[in-house]
């Protein structure tokens, strides 16, 4: 019998690639994301290609109480989840005042709020019943303040704290959490984030999506806690650990300045 992974944000790029890894290694997927149209195309392709179960489910994860909604639409399909994959998010470059707060209110909703509930529900649901697996897409940004994506850097801090934390909590239950931290990936982030204005966009190498998923894959099946895509990538963390604090945003803020 298969195992099942709900994957979120699975339309498009890291979310995508990684629905397509699963079901190459026989994995039953559940998919969810907006897009009904690219949800349903992916839906055909795996389907043609892999003996997999693939179901889609169009949601908006940004709405009020949408984990809860969508955990009790699965369960009431019968289908017991193994692997959970908190891939939808996004951001917003621009100086803080110059966004909406309604669009902050989305991006907290879902970087931070339906990533956490939906943690919360399935690690419930397994413990003391079975072993699970979570892997939460978290960024580099996580490592540093980001003036001109302030809330989206915030949100993928949250994103890291929380899972190494709850991963250390959840070794007695046979729970595993693994954080990826991709760097600037080849996806429709930098178009809807308008990131692409930014001197890290033109200054960096374009990660490519697939190879993002696979180091997450491999991470999350073995249960590691942390892992961060690229060289480069994997020396700032540990770097700015001997700087002040001050400099670090200094550093940040003329790197993401137009």
């Amino acid at each position: 019998m298969n195992k099942t992974a709900l994957i979120t944000g699975a339309s498009k790029g890291i979310g995508r690639e990684l629905a397509s890894l699963f079901a190459e290694n026989r994995c039953d997927v559940v998919l969810v994301a907006r897009s009904e149209r690219e949800l349903r195309q992916l839906q055909e392709e795996l389907g043609s290609r892999h003996a997999v179960s693939v179901l889609i489910i169009v949601k908006d994860l940004s709405l009020p109480d949408a984990a809860h909604s969508l955990f009790d639409e699965i369960k009431g399909r019968g289908i017991d989840v193994d692997y959970l994959v908190n891939n939808a998010g996004f951001g917003d470059y621009g100086a803080f005042t110059d966004t909406l707060w309604e669009r902050y209110e989305k991006m907290i909703a879902l970087n931070v709020t339906t990533l956490t509930h939906l943690t919360h529900l399935y690690a419930r649901d397994w413990s003391g019943r079975k072993p699970g697996r979570i892997l939460n897409i978290s960024s580099t940004a996580a490592f540093q303040p980001g003036p001109m994506m302030a809330v989206y850097f915030a949100t993928k801090s949250f994103v890291l704290h929380l899972s190494e934390a709850i991963g250390n909590e959840f070794k007695k239950d046979h729970i595993t959490v693994t954080t990826l931290c991709p760097g600037p990936t080849d996806t429709h982030f930098g178009e809807e984030s308008k990131m692409n204005a930014g001197q890290l966009v033109k200054n960096v190498k374009i990660a490519d999506a697939g190879e993002v998923a696979l180091l997450g894959y491999r991470a999350m099946m073995k249960g590691k806690s942390t892992v961060i895509h690229g060289a480069m990538n994997k020396v700032a963390p540990f770097a700015i650990r001997f700087i002040p604090r001050k400099w670090v945003t200094r550093l940040s803020a003329k790197v993401m300045k137009k």
